[in-house]
């Protein structure tokens, strides 16, 4: 069955604030017990999403008072721009951003806590993981983004049950090259991820609140060798499933011309497949082990300016609007991306595509957003272009693991 590209709920910003104005929404208080009372708040968001909130912006300033000001921004400057101007008190009460910024926003000092309360328990646990940074929750979130398994089911109508299982299917299906993945000249550790965690080996460990450790390194494990060492077997001197020649848009034409059966991409490039006519279904990512393969996630959402001067307000906006499952779906139907909010996000995945993005979103773990990170990615990608295209991989395996904790120091 052919899967359209399609909104799951007609909601406009009438309908949201209607909801709002019948339901009501349980309001943080400030210390006299009354909901905010006057004032004003503004929020910076991308120009794809001012829409999806003029309801709730509405909405909280007829039963508050509280003016609701929406302010769109680029999406390659929002972040400097809040850092520089959140000090100086003209930045804003809140910004929308990505929860891999938070390293760099906790260390200028530019956002404040935010209390989730009982409601943290709402989200879905990848996206309450990318929204806590030293045990700490800073970020209220929207959305959740992670890669899976494009395929063409007219090419190959049953899912692959392993990784040598996909390219067996493909073979099956007369294809030389079955399965694409964004690579380059330098490598895409991102997209090669979920397979590497298959082999036991994460980037960095967790401490007792599940924050990443960045003492606890763990690229070089034993699991990590085993990867390389399969990567290795993948590559210019084994099967050729992996090829730095093939960059993004390369891995999209052969899926989108019907040369490549299965497609690991995220959701963004869902859009050009259907609109090419292809039969797409999601599935789980193959694990070469038998061991989950589990991405990375990409978690959005919203921050609360350290600086902001109605801090009680800003967070009743936050948890109680920006957090309802009306607005989380306004926010879906704006960028087609999984809600964050549980609710919501079941209530998308009524939508089979959106549902095996979050099949496979169950099992991703949320990129790390310590400072550390960069350290990782400057040495990463180009030592597993080097094993693919033939280099030693224990050897190359040792040095990147050495390059990045002395990075690191």
């Amino acid at each position: 069955m052919k899967v359209t590209k399609r909104g799951i709920l007609g909601l406009g910003s009438i309908a949201i604030a209607s909801a709002f104005v019948l339901t009501g929404c349980q309001a943080a208080t400030d210390d006299g017990g009354d909901a905010p009372a006057g004032g004003k708040l503004t929020v910076w968001v991308d120009a794809e999403r001012v829409d999806a909130l003029k309801g709730a912006a509405e909405a909280y300033t007829d039963k508050t008072g509280v003016e609701v000001e929406l302010v769109s921004k680029d999406n390659a400057t929002i972040k400097d721009d809040f850092i520089q101007q959140v000090p100086t008190g003209e930045g804003p009460d809140i910004t929308m951003g990505a929860h891999d910024w938070l390293g760099e926003l906790t260390t200028n000092g530019v956002v404040a806590p935010l209390e989730l309360g009982d409601s943290a328990a709402d989200y879905l646990d990848v996206a309450i993981q990318a929204a806590t940074y030293d045990g700490t929750v800073y970020m209220l979130p929207y959305a959740v983004e992670n890669i899976a398994l494009l395929r063409n089911a007219d090419l190959v109508p049953e899912a692959a049950t392993s990784f040598d299982d996909m390219i067996a299917k493909g073979q099956a299906a007369g294809l030389t090259q079955p399965f694409v993945v964004e690579q380059g000249a330098e490598g895409n550790p991102y997209h090669l991820y979920p397979f590497q965690t298959a082999f036991g080996a994460p980037v960095f460990g967790t401490d007792a609140s599940g924050s990443y450790d960045p003492s606890d390194l763990q690229l070089g494990n034993e699991g990590g060798f085993a990867f390389a060492d399969w990567l290795s077997g993948q590559g210019k001197n084994g099967t050729g499933v992996f090829n730095t020649d093939i960059d993004g848009a390369i891995a999209k034409q052969a899926f989108l011309d019907g040369t490549a059966a299965f497609w690991l991409t995220g959701p963004w490039n869902v859009g050009s497949a259907v609109d090419a006519g292809i039969n797409v279904a999601v599935d789980p990512i193959p694990s070469p082990t038998g061991e989950a393969a589990q991405p990375f996630a990409g978690v959005k959402g919203f921050f609360l300016s350290a600086e902001s001067e109605n801090k009680v307000a800003a967070t009743d906006f936050l948890v109680n609007y920006l957090g309802s499952e009306d607005v989380q779906l306004e926010l879906y139907k704006s960028g087609n991306i999984l809600p964050a909010l549980s609710a919501a996000a079941e209530t998308a995945s009524s939508d089979p595509i959106i549902a095996g993005f979050s099949a496979v979103g169950a099992d991703a773990v949320a990129m790390p957003a310590i400072p550390a990170m960069g350290s990782v990615w400057q040495y990463w990608g180009v030592a597993q272009a080097a094993i693919i295209n033939g280099e030693d991989p224990h050897a190359t395996w040792e040095k990147l693991a050495a390059d990045v904790a002395a990075a690191i120091g």
